[in-house]
């Protein structure tokens, strides 16, 4: 009886010790992870939390004591909270629309297809910034700017692009479209792949049209991806800085001054106005994180996970 006792405490003993090295061996695997988001994620934000209660610039940041002052937000920064909300509402709808339609044309395994794909791929590699010089350089209302080029030989107005209030900020849109829609297209067109034929043949056999099946079938197999791209779009765009920076600076005007460019100005451009910037920081992640939580809360509950 003895022995049964001694063995069964050594079982104890050595399970408790695989027990302890899985659990520190599941430690160490996300130990970068963790120590990644507490370097460039959590203490960047307290810090910024912090610096929003202070007056100072860059060098300086704490000279003085303002509580909540900087959190009393300028005219300025609802055009440009404007600016962002119009720019999002643009890209969201474009891009998802324009990546199910090319989903869609590309689904079949086609050699042009192929090719297809490759070439609507290749804008996501382009940094950001030199997309902005390629695109400025089309569209500069200059004598060398490429689609005004091709209007004026086809008998057509010039169009001001990025000097318009009235086209600038679709045009930085129509930009960051064109160097997305790729990346997202091939996210949706996998997510039809994964659909099983015979659901489309069970529809095709129930004399379903095209349209019924696409909005009934295809539209609600493929929800997981589509709410995917919904935060991914919404929450990229009201980060966008880059394209803006180098295609209109916010011009003209503040037709295109979007919030990471306010907050930028603020921070860097302007005197004593860190904390006030980081306190638009401060402010613009709290949007995001409410818009995000009202995606979860409300529009996932229409997601179809199969």
């Amino acid at each position: 009886m003895t022995s049964i006792t001694s063995l069964e405490r050594e079982q104890q003993r050595e399970a408790r010790r695989i027990k302890h090295r899985s659990w520190v061996t599941s430690y160490l695997m996300i130990l970068p992870a963790m120590a990644f988001l507490v370097a460039f994620v959590i203490y960047p934000t307290i810090s910024m939390a912090h610096m929003s209660l202070y007056y100072g610039n860059a060098k300086n940041p704490y000279k003085k004591w303002m509580a909540l002052g900087n959190y009393s937000m300028r005219d300025d920064f609802w055009v440009a909270l404007r600016n962002t909300a119009a720019y999002t509402g643009m890209a969201l709808v474009l891009v998802m629309i324009l990546s199910i339609l090319f989903a869609q044309w590309m689904y079949k395994s086609r050699k042009l297809n192929n090719v297809a794909q490759t070439l609507f791929f290749t804008p996501h590699l382009v940094a950001g910034v030199s997309a902005g010089f390629i695109w400025s350089w089309l569209m500069s209302s200059q004598p060398y700017g490429l689609f005004n080029t091709v209007f004026n030989a086809l008998g057509l107005p010039s169009v001001r692009w990025l000097d318009s209030t009235s086209t600038a900020m679709f045009s930085i849109v129509l930009m960051n479209t064109w160097k997305s829609v790729g990346y997202y297209c091939l996210i949706i067109m996998s997510a039809m792949k994964s659909i099983p034929t015979e659901i489309y043949e069970s529809a095709k056999l129930d004399g379903s049209p095209a349209w019924k099946t696409f909005f009934k079938i295809t539209i609600p197999m493929i929800s997981p991806q589509l709410f995917f791209l919904l935060i991914t779009i919404t929450t990229g765009s009201f980060k966008v800085f880059d394209s803006v920076r180098i295609m209109t600076n916010g011009g003209p005007g503040d037709a295109t001054r979007v919030l990471s460019m306010y907050i930028y100005d603020y921070a860097f451009q302007r005197n004593n106005t860190l904390g006030y910037a980081c306190a638009a920081g401060i402010i613009m992640m709290a949007i995001m994180v409410l818009v995000t939580v009202f995606d979860f809360a409300f529009v996932e509950k229409k997601v179809h996970y199969q």
